[in-house]
């Protein structure tokens, strides 16, 4: 049977492990939803971790380096209750987004997502980094992780080209530039659609 690092883990180390990476994500994640302005998204988010499931689950396959559903998702032949929860709930996961499609030769298709909540999924990403990383952490980790899932993620192509934009800012430019471009965003956005072309985001920048 293969072993995992949470199983040489007391309960405490554990608890407070979960505890501590889940606040310290807070805390980044309103920062910079502070600095776009969204400061109820801020406060808001991910408060489905604190309930019984998630909580629950954090803490018994808590091991210090990835989220807990990673290591539920692979306990568990692949299957991660937790996440299916937590993303059900929680807007700015993309995959909140994904719906059955109406389109020929589509079985799902990623519907768009508002700005407001595109922009949280931006920082949500750079703090889960930082959470996670610590003292490691780098601004280009949030690009370098989003390309490990990239090829098989189901997104709008529009949704996918911003976020795609901003996590490049934030690699090569850094994270300021990438708040300073959000912003800007959710201004020209506000109360409307947007398209990436509209934006002036080519769909090949890398």
């Amino acid at each position: 049977m293969e072993s995992y690092a949470y199983q040489s883990m007391s309960f405490w180390q554990r608890l407070r492990g979960h505890f501590h990476t889940v606040c310290v994500h807070k805390r980044y994640v309103a920062e910079g939803c502070f600095k776009l302005g969204l400061y109820r998204q801020g406060i808001l988010h991910d408060l489905s971790k604190f309930s019984p499931l998630e909580f629950g689950t954090g803490v018994r396959y808590y091991d210090g380096h990835r989220s807990p559903n990673a290591v539920e998702r692979m306990v568990n032949d692949g299957c991660s209750e937790s996440w299916l929860h937590h993303k059900g709930r929680n807007r700015h996961h993309f995959e909140f987004w994904i719906d059955y499609s109406h389109i020929p030769g589509k079985e799902v298709y990623g519907n768009k997502m508002p700005m407001r909540y595109l922009a949280e999924m931006v920082c949500d990403r750079r703090a889960a980094c930082i959470a996670y990383n610590e003292k490691d952490y780098r601004p280009a980790m949030a690009w370098e992780h989003y390309c490990r899932t990239k090829d098989f993620s189901v997104m709008h192509p529009d949704t996918r080209l911003v976020l795609e934009k901003c996590l490049c800012l934030m690699r090569d430019e850094g994270e300021e530039s990438c708040f300073a471009y959000l912003r800007e965003l959710l201004k020209k956005t506000k109360g409307r659609d947007y398209t990436a072309e509209m934006l002036g985001i080519p769909d090949d920048m890398h």
